[in-house]
Parts: structure tokens; sequence; C-alpha cells
């Protein structure tokens, strides 16, 4: 065959490529290869069939396309690359590294470049496994290949989804030139990782500094969502508002996926109207599934379970409803004590029930004080309840004041190995309740000798821009005893209006007058009588709790709403508490 031949009959057979749909075709490509003798003579042309072998979603493909490798006399790097892409993406990353380090294939391999680190970067990084990365890290150093961009950024992404964010963010310090996509990975792996203060500084940087960006290069809707994502874990509104402007400037809020991040930042953030905003502001035929989830979860958490309902019932049928959907329709059904349209969603659910969905009718059922079905559900289960769905019994029982559910519902977590200090806390709430000091020093004991201690209650405000942390009894703050001349004045202008203080849960045998002075000073009190004495008259005041508020507390708050003309928004583990005028969203049910 002549030269121009062979080079036609090449250029036929890459055209071949795109059309390969099944096994059957993959092999019989391949025996084309053979027979004509282009899968030596054509390594460009064997590279990319190993590729789109490799990658083929056929179970059978990739591991022919490992033997395909292995026959080769003489693989070239791209015929390497091919197969560690292959495996990277498949359900078995780790072989990518194992192919890497010579153990998966006993040939002979090239030696890796750039891509070939890239690929193995993606495979420990869904490994999760930061020691192979800092090895990796290593090689990229020893041949010479860290000044690629794409590929530090890899190397900056591994170690973030690895959870080492230090050394992320050092090897994005230590680069000369850095891409968007490089900004991006830092963003997010703070953002989904344990720092997302520093990812809004990172992003407030990027914001401020475009000129760090290559020419013509733009932040995208990757920056936008990470963003969002550290908004709504710390309950920034205003930050959120900011980045919602800030896409703006790019085009960006009209990205379906920007807008779901922003549904879900501003109704965590408190700002349930501007979530419903950004909603409806998506065109019905643009809105998809993870938009209504969102909306859905927006009504829930804030207390709408009627609107959640709603919103549920108006998906179109080209939407089918997944898991999540379920559980946040099922979430607003709990926080509204809608019971019956609770058990009628779950049980015309088109997807097999997990535990949080079981978890969740526990709760809806406990809360309603229908405590036995509630137990038959956990019985019942296709499978073993787990600690969190004991730990909802538990608290069912504490809300209703039943011991011997209470004492079950313990037994069973100790059984499950359970040591947290909310497992005590519940149980000595039941007891407590029933002046049963006794026992609730009994449970203390326990907590002593299990060296098991009690999360202390902290709580967040956000005041021009600063966030100010108070825990129960702080004194730390710089204006604490303004704080507390101010908790004085509140206690007196809402005993007016009927306070008592509901001291029926503290867990001390203790005097009426110190148990008073302990629900007093609870951080939420201590953050909102910040917010009266720091913003001027008429602005709403935010909180964050990272537990569930108390009774007292719940009631103070509704009172100072009412006495001082406030709208106070309060959100705890479960969910948000909206104070207006003397009332709460939630409608005391919660």
């Amino acid at each position: 065959m002549s030269v121009s031949a062979a080079a036609a009959a090449a250029r036929h057979l890459e055209s071949l490529l795109p059309r390969l749909a099944s096994l059957r075709h993959y092999l019989q490509f391949h025996a084309r290869l053979l027979t004509s003798g282009h899968l030596g003579a054509h390594p460009g042309l064997r590279a990319r069939f190993l590729d789109r072998l490799a990658l083929s979603p056929h179970p059978a493909a990739l591991p022919h396309a490992l033997l395909l490798l292995r026959s080769l006399p003489t693989p070239a790097t791209n015929d390497l690359n091919a197969a560690l892409r292959g495996l990277a993406a498949s359900p078995h990353p780790a072989r990518s590294l194992l192919l890497l380090a010579g153990r998966l294939l006993p040939a002979l391999l090239p030696r890796p470049d750039a891509l070939s680190l890239s690929f193995a970067l993606k495979a420990s990084a869904r490994c999760s496994d930061a020691h192979t990365t800092v090895q990796l890290h290593a090689l990229v150093l020893r041949l010479g290949v860290a000044a690629d961009v794409r590929l530090l950024t890899t190397l900056l992404d591994s170690y973030a989804k690895c959870g080492d964010l230090a050394s992320a963010r050092k090897v994005f310090d230590e680069m000369t030139v850095r891409d968007v996509a490089t900004w991006n990975s830092l963003l997010a792996g703070l953002a989904q990782g344990t720092e997302p203060n520093l990812a809004l500084a990172l992003f407030h940087r990027l914001a401020n500094s475009f000129q760090e960006l290559p020419s013509r290069e733009e932040p995208n809707e990757v920056t936008i969502v990470a963003a969002l994502s550290a908004c709504a874990q710390i309950g920034l509104l205003k930050d959120g508002m900011y980045v919602h402007e800030f896409a703006k400037r790019f085009g960006l809020d009209r990205n379906v996926r920007v807008c779901n991040s922003l549904i879900d930042m501003y109704s965590k953030c408190g700002s349930l109207s501007r979530a419903l905003d950004v909603f409806h502001s998506i065109k019905p035929e643009d809105r998809t599934l993870v938009s209504y989830n969102a909306a859905i979860q927006a009504h829930s958490m804030h207390g709408h379970g009627g609107d959640a309902l709603r919103l549920f019932d108006e998906m179109p049928t080209r939407i089918e409803p997944d898991g999540v959907t379920y559980l946040a329709v099922l979430c607003g059904c709990n926080h509204s004590g809608l019971v019956d349209d609770g058990l009628r969603v779950f049980n015309s659910m088109r997807v097999a029930p997990n535990m949080k969905h079981y978890g969740t009718i526990v709760d809806l059922l406990g809360r309603a004080g229908r405590l036995t079905e509630a137990y038959d559900t956990v019985i019942s289960m296709p499978f073993p309840a787990d600690i969190v769905l004991w730990q909802t019994l538990l608290g069912a029982a504490k809300m209703h004041g039943v011991v011997e559910l209470a004492e079950l519902a313990a037994n069973k977590l100790a059984e499950l190995g359970s040591n947290v200090d909310g497992d005590y806390v519940l149980l000595s709430n039941v007891y407590a309740s029933k002046a049963r000091w006794m026992d609730v020093g009994r449970v203390r004991d326990t907590m002593r000798s299990n060296d098991v201690r009690k999360v202390p209650g902290f709580s967040y405000t956000e005041i021009d821009g600063v966030m100010h942390k108070f825990i129960n009894g702080d004194k730390e703050h710089l204006r604490w005893q303004e704080i507390y001349r101010a908790l004085e004045d509140i206690v007196s202008r809402i005993s007016e209006l009927g306070y008592e203080p509901e001291t029926s849960n503290v867990l001390h045998d203790i005097g009426e007058e110190e148990k008073q002075y302990a629900l007093c000073y609870h951080s939420e009190k201590l953050a909102i009588a910040f917010g009266l004495i720091a913003t001027p008259p008429g602005e709403t005041l935010r909180v964050i709790k990272n537990l569930r508020i108390c009774g007292d507390c719940h009631v103070v708050a509704k009172l100072i709403s009412k006495a001082y003309g406030r709208v106070i928004v309060i959100r705890d583990r479960a969910r948000f508490h909206r104070f207006e005028d003397g009332q709460c969203s939630c409608r005391d049910y919660w």
C-alpha cells in the first residue's frame, strides 16, 4: 500500500471513531487496526482509539483497553494517558494510581508527562488519598512540570478534595500564573470544606483585582456558586447580596445553576422572599429539578409547609421528583405539623425511602404526640434504625415527657455506641421535667465517667459586615456590660407584656432565682441584645444558633419583637424562626 493510500485509510478509520457505539464496534475497530497494520504505524490514531475505549460506558471496554495497552511492545505516553484517564473516571479510580506506579501492568511503561500526573491527581482526589497527592506533588517537582498552570490547578484541587486545605492554599500562593480555574478550585475547596470565611475573603480578593486573571478571562458560574455556598454556610446575607450583584455584572445571574445557588443562599440566610424572587425569575421551561428542590426546601425550612406542598404539586410532569424532593416536602410537613399530608406524601413516594425519609416521618409523628406510631415506624423499617433515628425518638419522648420511651431510646443509643452529649441532655430533660433529680444526677455522673462534655450553645449575629459570636453567659465581648444592661431593660419591658421565665427545663436542682439567671444569659439573648444596641431602630436582627432554640428564648424573642418593633430572624440547628409583632413563623410548632 502506497503512503498516500495508507494515509487515506488512516483518515477513514479516524472518521469512524465517533461512530463507535457498542463493544462489538470497538472490537471490530481493534481488529481492523491489527489487520491493516495501523495499530503500530499510526500511534496517534491508536491513542485516540484507546482513549475512547477506556472511557466507554460498557463494563468490558476498560478491561479491553488495558489488555490492548499490555499488548503493545513499546507503548507511548499518549497510550498510557488514555488508560490513566479511563481508570481515573471509572468506579475504581485507585487502579489509575496503581497503573502509574507500574503495579497494574508488568509491561515497561513510558515516562509520564504532565497529563499523566493530571489524571493521577484526579484519581487521588476521587479516592480522598492525601498521601498519594503528596507523592504526586513530589513527582511534579521531580519531572520539572511545575510551571504547568493546569497541572498545578489539578494538584491544588486534589489537595482541597482530600481535605488538606493548608497545602491547597500553599500551592495557590506559590503559583506565579493563575487562571480562573485555579481561583475556582481553591474557592470551592474552602467553601465546601471547613473554611467558608477564607473562601469569602478569597472571593473579595478576586472581585477587587481582576488583573490577577489572565487577559480575556472572567469569573464564571463556578466562581459564583462557590462564593454563594460559603455565604449560605455562614449565613452572611450582605455578602450573599454582594455576590449576587457581582454575578449581575457578568450576566451570570441568569445562569440556572447560579439561580439555584442563589435560592439556596437566600433561604439559608433568612431571606425567603428573595429566594422566591429568584425562583420566579427563572423561566418555567428552564427550571430544573434542583430549582424546585431548592425552592421547596426554602419554604420548608422557614415553616411554610403548605407552600412547600403546593409547589411540589405544581412541579411539571417532565421533572421527576427524587429523594431530595420528597425529603424537602416531608420536612415542610414536619415543621408545620401537617401529619396527614406528610404521611400521604411518604406513602406515595416513587423512590425507595431511605433513613432520612423515615427519620422525618418519625419526627413528624413524635412531635404530634403519636408516639406509638412513631415507635412502630422505627421497628418496622426494612433496615435497622441508626443513631439519628433513635435520637429523634428520644427527642419526641422528651417533648411529651414520656419517661419509659425516653429510657428505651437511650438504652438503644447506648447499644449502638452513641456517646454524644445530646443523648444525655435529652434524657436529663425528661427526668428534670418530672423533678426526678436523683436520676438527673445519675445521668450527669454517667456523662462524667464517660468523659462526655456538653456542647456549649453559641450564637452569631452580623453587624456592619462583622460577625459577633456569643456563648452562654458570655463576658468576652468588648461591649458586654452594655449588653447586660440592655438585657435588664429587655426583661423589664417584656415583663410588662406578661413574660415569666420558663424554668422547667433547667437541669439543676437549684432555686428558682438561680434558674432564671441561668436562662437570662443564653447566647441568642445576648446576640439579640447586642443587635438592639448596635443597629438603628426598625432594622431586622438576624441570629444564627448552633443548637435548637430553647422554649424560654423562643418566648423572649416573640416578646422582644413586639416590645421593640423589630423583626428577628433566628436560624437554629433545625430551621428558621421569624419573629414579628409578638408572633413566630413556626406558630409555636417546632
